[in-house]
């Protein structure tokens, strides 16, 4: 629980972990590459720029991360495949707030594809394994995504490493969660199933706004018109259903939406069209609010 005058002191910082590449036609899916090029260009390669922008919540003297980017810990060849450019990013980010590593309380992990939690261990070459990123973090993660993640399917077999998994689950510092639920006051989890199983999305009540930790529900501002379901989704229709039960409350409540993987806005709004259609509103850094 949180520990300090929450109504008070909480503050949000975005923290940027690094930006990739994936290609983007298994980005958007069914969607033609001439609608989706118009928000999310691709280069030459039919690649698209992806962000790894994290949440940091301080609130009393607690410190919680959401999702953590990708990790440093790649061979050259993962590097070259993703077009990976994230050094040093994750720690400059938590500096520029006067943060370290080992300021942070609780992390709290959207899934375990690659792309979102592999900053939660580093490589000690000396004791010859992975060890904690984070020393006094506890890590929260759904108990039915984590078994999904150790028994992965072929479909998603690539995005759960072992590198990342494996030490995760022996680390003792896993918190296991079971279904949507209140983490803290004024920090919600939901639960959606579409993309993989059991992804939870953080909701936080922050200076009168409702912001949404979009995950990859809506990866990016290019995602929100309803069909534009991501390839990578491993149960696409039951994605559509779910947007269709998300978007009317975005618009209603006015939800921030902030963007994990979007490389050029970073938070937004959504509203409806002239023809009813949900689409982005006006866009915004997270220090706006």
């Amino acid at each position: 629980m949180w520990r300090g005058p929450l109504s008070l002191g909480m503050k949000l910082y975005s923290i940027h972990a690094g930006k990739f590449k994936l290609d983007g036609g298994a980005m958007f899916g069914v969607v033609p590459k001439t609608l989706w090029n118009r928000t999310n260009p691709a280069d030459a390669d039919n690649r698209i720029e992806m962000a790894m922008r994290c949440l940091l919540v301080e609130a009393g003297d607690q410190l919680v991360l959401i999702d953590n980017g990708i990790g440093e810990q790649h061979d050259a060849r993962f590097r070259q495949i993703y077009v990976l450019e994230n050094e040093g990013w994750l720690d400059r980010g938590l500096a520029e707030h006067g943060f370290g590593r080992a300021d942070v309380t609780d992390l709290v992990l959207t899934h375990l594809h690659f792309d979102h939690c592999g900053g939660t261990h580093v490589w000690d070459a000396a004791a010859g394994r992975y060890t904690p990123a984070f020393p006094h973090a506890q890590v929260w993660v759904q108990r039915s995504h984590l078994h999904w993640a150790t028994r992965p399917n072929e479909r998603e077999k690539a995005s759960f490493l072992k590198l990342n998994v494996e030490p995760l689950a022996a680390s003792g510092q896993l918190r296991l969660l079971d279904g949507a639920q209140e983490l803290f006051p004024g920090f919600a989890l939901r639960v959606v199933n579409g993309h993989t199983e059991a992804q939870q999305l953080p909701v936080i009540h922050y200076r009168g706004h409702t912001v949404l930790f979009a995950a990859d529900l809506f990866p990016t501002y290019g995602h929100l018109p309803l069909p534009y379901v991501m390839g990578y989704d491993t149960r696409p229709l039951l994605t559509l259903e779910e947007r269709m039960q998300y978007l009317p409350w975005l618009v209603e409540d006015q939800v921030v939406i902030f963007y994990e993987h979007d490389p050029y806005h970073e938070c937004g709004h959504v509203v409806r069209n002239e023809k009813g259609a949900f689409v982005s509103g006006d866009t915004f850094p997270l220090s706006a609010l």
